[in-house]
């Protein structure tokens, strides 16, 4: 997988580096020759042009990749017009565009952005979930659908997965359990014990309803 990311302020600096930290071909592109120096030996390939030139862009490669970050988001005209010369003029399959706010969300979603993001209404969201939820980590996917921990149920120690009939008795389903750092997958005849942390996948609604046994 190829990434770009364009536009190396804080959010898009660390977005490009950990992206490569975990394995990903990374382009980083800014038009600050500090900020490409800086990150340089971070990266596949780091490089300082004009972002909103569609011949700099391709002389770069950026057509070529399969994701691209649009990560600038205190310009707002700025982040628009690449947003529309990915999509519309280098065809990129995947743009994800950090938006300053809602009316900016719903302009770039309208000129084709595949995602946007919000990071500082994102992680408020996410902080009041966690500190309002029953459970030690919670991981909304969908609307409809999320992914949590739970700490085991005393009324489930013991006794193997399968015997428990989660998913028939709660409409949810147990899909691993962690094992010191790491998660493992659960198989019908594991007996759980004391101590296990399971990890849970259904609709929150039903995932809360099992919580309560803890």
């Amino acid at each position: 997988m190829k990434v770009g990311v364009i536009g190396l302020g804080r959010f898009g600096y660390n977005v490009a580096t950990t992206l490569s930290i975990k394995g990903i071909e990374v382009l980083a592109i800014d038009n600050n020759e500090d900020i490409i120096s800086s990150i340089r030996d971070s990266v596949t390939q780091a490089v300082c042009i004009n972002i909103t030139d569609e011949k700099s862009l391709r002389s770069v490669g950026a057509d070529e990749m399969d994701i691209i970050i649009v990560a600038m988001g205190e310009n707002f005209a700025q982040s628009t017009l690449i947003t529309a010369l990915l999509k519309k003029r280098l065809k990129i399959p995947r743009v994800i565009t950090r938006s300053i706010n809602n009316i900016h969300r719903e302009i770039v979603t309208l000129i084709g952005a595949d995602e946007t993001i919000i990071p500082e209404e994102d992680i408020g969201i996410r902080l009041a979930e966690q500190i309002s939820s029953p459970f030690s980590h919670f991981f909304r996917l969908t609307e409809q659908f999320s992914v949590s921990q739970l700490q085991t149920p005393p009324s489930f120690i013991g006794i193997e997965v399968s015997n428990l009939e989660i998913f028939k008795n709660y409409k949810v389903r147990c899909i691993a359990v962690k094992k010191e750092e790491d998660f493992i997958p659960i198989e019908p005849g594991y007996a759980i014990q004391e101590g296990d942390m399971l990890l849970m996948a259904g609709r929150e609604e039903d995932l809360k309803k099992i919580a309560r046994l803890s």
